[in-house]
């Protein structure tokens, strides 16, 4: 099979498993990105997440991941939810944490579409990836088109704004190319001003040290005093860059069952939050990324919400 067709059946069957976007670029250095990585490092934007130092040159080159890498498959999966939780909420939860873990839904995507590409060529060398190992996903997303890095650092799609995921597959094999959108932000500065502890210094930075997400997952000391009264409810991850984006008025609910909330989760009130058991927090976060702070990692932000 030549390229070209390959490159047709591997986007065909990405949109079969329910990805809403899948583009292509080639496997190669990331030269651009490389002094903006090494100078948010130097600044020490990563905060503790000192993962984001290791592996420097594998951030920045997807060879040195998959032997003989000669292209990069990137896809978005939508996970918007038909129903905002957080709306007149005190206490919220990220919407991409409304529902199961994506990494192990999204993998399974993954390799169903690998599978594919190995039926038709045979074996190849390649690896699949769903915000796991040091992969720069948002670049090859913008090098493979799928849309623009914004002034929130979060990849920006013109029809479908940002609340989507994003994954890849690495794989050994030369693929038809496609090139990078424009940049759409424009003079907006929506995100910039709207984020409560200034994480957002400069368009295009984002002091990770500082957000929200950050400090309500990442962080596992306690969460500054100085950030008492500024986390406007916020509990696990944050929203806020992604709901004033203008582009995001374009986002549609996603149709995939497993990211569908518990629903217990949209009956919490305040007082539910504040005695939340650790048998509830089993229930009504199972198979969820919430897990990944834990029950003391949440019950720790519920209760720096109330120094608010």
């Amino acid at each position: 099979m030549d390229r070209s067709k390959l490159t047709q059946l591997i986007k065909q069957k990405s949109a079969e498993e329910g990805f809403q976007f899948c583009g292509v670029a080639k496997a190669e250095f990331l030269e651009d990105e490389a002094p903006r990585l090494e100078k948010w490092l130097n600044q020490s934007m990563n905060g503790e997440m000192a993962y984001m130092a290791n592996h420097f040159d594998k951030r920045l080159d997807p060879r040195k991941l998959v032997n003989g890498a000669k292209s990069v498959i990137s896809l978005l999966y939508n996970y918007y939810p038909e129903k905002d939780l957080n709306e007149g909420k005190e206490v919220k939860i990220a919407k991409y944490a409304f529902g199961k873990d994506y990494h192990y839904i999204i993998k399974s995507k993954l390799k169903t579409v690998l599978q594919a590409i190995t039926q038709e060529v045979g074996e190849v060398s390649a690896r699949v990836f769903v915000d796991s190992a040091p992969v720069h996903e948002r670049a090859w997303a913008a090098k493979a088109g799928l849309g623009w890095v914004g002034k929130n650092s979060l990849l920006l799609n013109k029809s479908m704004g940002s609340f989507f995921f994003l994954a890849e597959i690495i794989v050994d094999l030369e693929l038809d190319y496609d090139g990078p959108v424009k940049d759409y932000c424009g003079t907006c500065t929506a995100c910039m001003d709207a984020c409560p502890t200034d994480a957002i210094p400069a368009p295009y930075v984002v002091d990770g040290s500082k957000c929200i997400s950050y400090l309500t997952i990442e962080l596992k000391n306690e969460i500054p005093s100085s950030f008492a009264g500024q986390m406007e409810g916020w509990a696990f991850g944050c929203d806020i860059c992604q709901d004033v984006c203008p582009w995001n008025r374009f986002s549609q609910p996603h149709k995939e069952p497993d990211f569908v909330p518990h629903d217990k989760l949209g009956a919490m009130k305040p007082s539910d939050w504040d005695e939340i058991t650790e048998d509830l927090f089993r229930e009504i976060f199972k198979g969820s990324a919430v897990k990944r702070t834990k029950y003391s990692g949440l019950k720790r932000n519920i209760d720096f919400l109330k120094k608010s």
